[in-house]
């Protein structure tokens, strides 16, 4: 039943109405008339002035509805005016009325939008300082489809929904509204009146900055910063034809260093200390762990609220912008943690955004993470996909981001993740596959492939699963890399061993060669594996304190020579007693010690022995890459290998011995006669090695050892690592 004029006004009064700009602002009443409507309650008189240059006032009466005020004007053509609002106690206050103005989102954008195909959507919805019709002001735009009203509350309307309330986009679902004279810095959130007529006030899903928390508003950004990394991005265009090393530095912003007051650095001070730091110690990248906005501090970051906003607690997004660019100017890339895979639920936030299930699922057996406590994104919902993908295409443009770590890829692709019998729904062939979760990351892997080729995309995905990085034109996800989880703990499992018993566990040690072609890996030793009572990798070696330095050093040369490229979370370089504790600073203080002191630079030495030698990285993902000398001597606990690159000449011969016995006279096989050189040795003096073993040249003899013509000898260290090179 149609309403009436009053109808409309009482339901605009009561919050219940979807599109008061029908009603109120600028409308022709025939060619020559026009009537101006507004909502303004508690004044005495008022009145809009022209903001056509034309000094003309037009005083407005009251209407039948208390709070409205309107009237007629002959004049032929549409004109912007600022009401003037007079008030009992003989205040005043003078705004450009928002509902003068067409909308700021085209019906192309909500068609792409709907379909879940608008990779830029970020620029439509959310929060935009802008200049319409001339003016200068704020648009806003949010998703809310079972909405019954919607409003832009804030510090420029005393937090009351009556006042800007948005229009109705047809039915895509968005709601939208242009506030004149908003500006930067203003704190909003959207009010909406469900379709159960209840009120929520709910954060911006695509707000670019909020308040520090506990305070969950956000705030109206408008970014100035200019970028100064054009040659860093020209030179990453030509990566993609090129194999280069990856040595990744993770990084937990909030406790790489606390402040004496306890309190955090920013991202511009992390900026200048930080960065020259990763440099120092030949790290080629920063991963950062989430720096999306986030409520828990205990979260790390993993539990998102503001998909597309860094985290206040270290800076505004410009900050962030600041600290990338010093890292490029620096030749250091940055890759960011992101969290598609499951989102909190807190009340402010996405959760039942609009008084139903918008982001996540209905039912629990889709929609939550019982592991985590926390709901799932909704993969089949196309808005909700666009969500997403376009917050990935965010941090990759607009922060100039080197690469995404997408985390708990496994939690996406299994719908009876974590989950017992009942406990899930199959897909409609039956299967435990979530079909519209493994859509969704190969699409957005083909958008970020086309977008973005020169960038990371790292899958964190813990199962066996095929064809993680196998091309999507292949049926594969798409991803650039994964990590190599079965690596890591296998390996952890056999170093934390006794010596004594690793002959009976030498598959731990060779087995992740039998696959390591399987997909292109990611060796990490991550903050997953330093936390909740594991202990530090230096606390999980066996032995005296020697022995446990010895065997974490043995640990980083391994992983060095071992096919893959690499990642280290912060802190293995002071090669710490205790884990990492997200509440302090790491133990900077370790340094003043020689061992710790020693382990540092072992690691420096390590990180750039590997950027320098191509071998470590030209075929990491081929396996002519990699040749055995011997994979079988598990009595002794020694295995030797070579690294081979596109030049043979750059041959690496690798040595490891996991034992704390001393073999002054080795034999390896070598395919080629010649001198061979030691490059490297873990057990180096200078490294708090015994220094028992100090090789320089050798001259292969033509002795037959592993199946090979020739052979060379030399010392090999207790618990140590040595490395050769054949120099004539």
């Amino acid at each position: 039943m149609k309403q009436t004029l009053n109808q409309k006004l009482v339901n605009i009064l009561k919050g219940d109405f979807h599109d008061p700009h029908n009603v109120l602002g600028i409308h022709a009443v025939s060619p020559v008339k026009k009537v101006i409507r507004v909502f303004v309650p508690d004044a005495a008189e008022v009145s809009v002035q022209r903001l056509d240059g034309r000094k003309t006032a037009y005083p407005l009466s009251p209407m039948d509805v208390e709070g409205f005020w309107q009237t007629e004007i002959r004049v032929k053509h549409f004109f912007h005016y600022r009401i003037h609002a007079t008030y009992p106690d003989g205040s005043s206050y003078d705004y450009v009325d928002p509902y003068q103005f067409t909308p700021t989102i085209s019906q192309d954008d909500l068609y792409l939008f709907n379909k879940g195909d608008h990779r830029f959507v970020y620029e439509k919805l959310g929060a935009h300082t802008c200049v319409h019709d001339g003016i200068p002001g704020v648009r806003f735009a949010v998703w809310a489809p079972t909405a019954r009203r919607v409003s832009v509350v804030g510090d420029f309307n005393r937090w009351d929904g009556r006042y800007h309330q948005m229009r109705a986009m047809g039915n895509s679902g968005v709601w939208e509204i242009f506030i004149p004279e908003a500006r930067a810095g203003v704190l909003y959130k959207f009010e909406i009146f469900t379709a159960n007529r209840t009120l929520r006030v709910k954060a911006d899903p695509y707000a670019q900055y909020f308040q520090k928390r506990p305070e969950n508003a956000c705030i109206v950004f408008q970014s100035t910063h200019d970028w100064k990394d054009d040659s860093w991005l020209k030179d990453r265009m030509g990566r993609q034809t090129r194999t280069l090393p990856l040595n990744i530095y993770e990084v937990h912003p909030g406790s790489w260093r606390i402040k004496e007051d306890g309190s955090w650095y920013t991202y511009r001070e992390l900026a200048h200390e930080l960065v020259p730091h990763v440099k120092e110690m030949g790290f080629t990248h920063i991963e950062f762990l989430p720096v999306m906005e986030h409520p828990f501090d205990g979260s790390w970051g993993y539990q998102v609220t503001g998909y597309y906003a860094p985290s206040s607690r270290f800076g505004t997004p410009d900050d962030l912008k600041y600290f990338i660019d010093v890292c490029h100017q620096n030749h250091i890339g940055v890759i960011l943690d992101w969290v598609p895979a499951h989102f909190p639920k807190d009340d402010f936030a996405l959760a039942r955004f609009d008084g139903t299930a918008l982001y996540e699922h209905e039912d629990s057996r889709l929609g939550e993470h019982p592991d985590w406590g926390t709901y799932i994104f909704n993969y089949g919902r196309n808005e909700v996909k666009n969500f997403l993908l376009a917050n990935a295409v965010y941090w990759l443009k607009e922060f100039h981001a080197d690469g995404l770590r997408i985390d708990a890829v496994a939690s996406m692709l299994y719908l009876d993740y974590s989950r017992k019998e009942g406990e899930w729904i199959p897909n409609k062939y039956g299967g435990n596959e979530n079909l519209e979760a493994i859509e969704f990351l190969k699409h957005t892997n083909s958008v970020l492939h086309e977008y973005f080729p020169d960038t990371l995309i790292i899958a964190e995905e813990s199962t066996a699963w095929g064809g993680v990085t196998k091309p999507v034109q292949e049926n594969g996800l798409g991803f650039t890399y994964k990590w190599n989880m079965g690596w890591m703990n296998d390996f952890l499992s056999y170093m934390s061993k006794d010596p004594i018993y690793r002959k009976y566990h030498h598959n731990e040690l060779t087995f992740s060669m039998l696959y390591a072609y399987s997909e292109k890996y990611i060796l990490v030793l991550s903050h997953d594996e330093v936390v909740h009572g594991k202990k530090a990798l230096l606390s999980k070696m066996p032995g005296d304190d020697w022995q446990k330095f010895a065997n974490f050093k043995l640990l980083l040369g391994f992983m060095t020579g071992h096919p893959g490229k690499k990642l280290l979370f912060m802190g293995s370089e002071l090669a710490p007693w205790h884990e990492w504790n997200d509440q302090e600073g790491l133990d900077w203080r370790l340094l003043q010690w020689e061992p710790h002191k020693n382990a540092r630079l072992y690691l420096e030495h390590l990180n750039k022995l590997y950027l320098s030698e191509p071998a470590l990285w030209e075929w990491d993902t081929r396996p002519d890459g990699f040749e055995w000398i011997d994979a079988n001597n598990a009595e002794q606990s020694v295995i030797s290998f070579i690294r081979h690159g596109k030049d043979p000449a750059n041959d690496l011969f690798f040595i490891c011995n996991f034992t704390p016995e001393t073999y002054f006279e080795f034999r390896t096989g070598v395919h080629n006669p010649g001198k061979y050189r030691e490059i490297f040795n873990s057990d180096a003096m200078i490294y708090y090695g015994s220094g028992v073993i100090r090789n320089s040249e050798h001259v292969s003899e033509e002795v037959p050892w592993n199946g090979r013509p020739h052979s060379i000898r030399f010392g090999l260290p207790p618990l140590g690592m040595v490395i050769f090179k054949r120099i004539q």
